[in-house]
Parts: C-alpha cells; sequence; structure tokens
C-alpha cells in the first residue's frame, strides 16, 4: 500500500501537508537481529516500516513475553519511550532485515506546530494504537487459544512463514506445544 494511502486510512492529509512530512523523513538499514531500541534507552525516533518484520518484547525469568510485531506499511515504535521520551522498559528488535523510514521526535513537534492536519493524523494513529491494543487485551482474556490463533491468523496470516512460532506463541499466550498442535490442525 502506499504511504499517502496508509496515512488516509486514518486521515485525510493533503497532498502539501503529505510532503512537509515525506521531505522530514530519513532511512535505515537494519539487519537481522539488529535492535531498534534497548530496554533502558529513550526511542528518539519514530519509524514507519517500509520493509520488514520487527518484534517489540520483554525477557522475565528466561522467558520472552511478545509484546507486538510490526511490518509494512505501519508504525514501529516503542510507543510510551517515543511519545513521553523516557527510557523504555522492554526491546525492539528485528526478526528480518527491515528497511525503515523515521523522523526524530523534535522534528515532528515541529511538524506538529506547522500543521494541524500532520498532528491530527498522528493523533488518529495513536488512538488506533490504543484501541489495538485493548483489543488485543481482551482477545487474550475473553477468547480460546484456538480463538487467538484464527484472530491472529487472520489478521496476520504471512507472519506464519516470517515469525519464529515460539514468538507467535508467546505474543498470543499459547504453550508453544499447543501453539504447534493449531499450526498442524487449523487450515487457512
Amino acid at each position: 500500500m502506499e504511504r499517502h494511502e496508509y496515512f488516509k486510512q486514518f486521515h485525510d492529509i493533503g497532498t502539501a501537508d503529505y510532503d512537509l512530512l515525506t521531505k522530514c523523513l530519513k532511512t535505515k538499514a537494519f539487519k537481522k537481529g539488529d535492535f531498534i531500541t534497548v530496554a533502558g534507552q529513550t526511542q528518539r525516533e519514530l519509524y514507519l516500516v517500509k520493509s520488514g518484520v520487527q518484534m517489540s518484547y520483554f525477557d522475565t525469568d528466561n522467558k520472552t513475553h511478545v509484546i507486538a510485531f510490526t511490518y509494512p506499511p505501519n508504525l514501529c515504535a516503542i510507543p510510551e519511550s517515543f511519545s513521553f521520551q523516557i527510557p523504555s522498559k522492554y526491546f525492539l528488535t528485528c526478526l528480518t532485515d527491515s528497511e525503515l523510514d523515521y523522523i526524530t521526535f523534535e522534528e515532528l513537534q515541529k511538524l506538529f506546530d506547522q500543521s494541524q492536519q500532520i498532528e491530527r493524523l498522528f493523533r488518529r494513529m495513536t488512538e488506533a494504537v490504543l484501541a489495538g491494543m485493548i483489543n488485543r487485551h481482551i482477545e487474550l482474556h475473553s477468547m480460546t487459544i484456538e480463538e487467538r490463533y484464527k484472530t491472529f491468523c487472520q489478521r496476520s496470516l504471512h507472519l506464519l512463514q516470517l515469525v519464529p512460532h515460539k514468538y507467535i506463541a508467546s505474543y498470543l499466550g499459547i504453550d508453544p506445544t499447543n501453539f504447534s498442535k493449531l499450526f498442524n490442525t487449523v487450515k487457512f
């Protein structure tokens, strides 16, 4: 999906404002396994995924807890670290080679002062992230493991080929053995 069309899903930003935003973007390439942000580090840049898959997670007691996956054309960030410019409590890493466009926190704040439309776009994108997190929380607490798996497959089926299944199992709150059974029996 072309980026301007992606933005229009959230707010119908005009061409002049779109150009103002995109001229501020720079590109970074990351290799599989590279960290974008580590726990304790403040995320200074907001990313828009051009290619690749990224994962946010934290570790406790030798167990990885996956919070989210990002992939084109979505935003990629540790939201609270970027928005409040505070140290992150968790990690953001690349699961595949990735190319990300980015804008710094300071540049984005300047754009907000210049353009109400850009500020509105990012507010609505942030609201969508919040709504997605709430829906995911509800899914984790109200759905069976099979329902969670099916919902994930309907939303992000392509990740089954790109992401180690142990990470998807963690994201869905499913034991890896049960995930394997679902993978082998529930077809899409």
